[in-house]
């Protein structure tokens, strides 16, 4: 299951909820009929009944619910597809789900950790690395990221840090 937002709050009365989209442009989540939400640690399969772009943020009605108190017991739950229904990505673009969890090696061979997590600054994402300490790597291919090998789950990397 690959997250692509979640639910933020409640828009109007009729059962519409914000969502906060991890996808970019934050309107590609809406290319999804059928998504699965998180609540309470289980997964369930929900229809998009409707969905628009309303200023900056994306709202959506969910099939089955038509009012606000139904809508609000859905608050803070996650959004996500099965990872085979995400399009196929060209080559040296990656999601992020795709990168938690590798191994970051340097060019010298020390092991500096795991990818926790990832960080959009606008300029390039960044790379939270746990290891001995936390490392923020910008993800810049072919000068910072010298490889990315998903299939061995290692992510090569020339960094310096203080």
């Amino acid at each position: 299951m690959v997250i692509l937002g979640r639910i933020s709050g409640l828009f109007g009365v009729k059962g519409w909820v914000r969502v906060f989209s991890y996808t970019e442009p934050r309107q590609s989540i809406l290319e999804y009929a059928e998504w699965m939400l998180r609540r309470n640690g289980d997964w369930t399969a929900v229809q998009v009944a409707e969905a628009r772009l309303h200023g900056k943020s994306v709202i959506v009605r969910l099939d089955g619910i038509v009012d606000r108190d139904a809508a609000a017991a859905y608050i803070g739950a996650d959004l996500g597809v099965q990872r085979d229904k995400l399009p196929q990505q060209e080559q040296g673009r990656y999601y992020w789900a795709d990168l938690e969890g590798l191994a970051v090696v340097h060019r010298d061979g020390r092991r500096l950790g795991t990818v926790a997590h990832l960080l959009a600054t606008g300029a390039n994402d960044v790379l939270v690395v746990q290891g001995e300490r936390e490392i923020l790597i910008p993800f810049v291919l072919d000068t910072v990221i010298l490889d990315v090998d998903l299939a061995a789950g290692v992510i090569n990397v020339d960094w310096e840090w203080d």
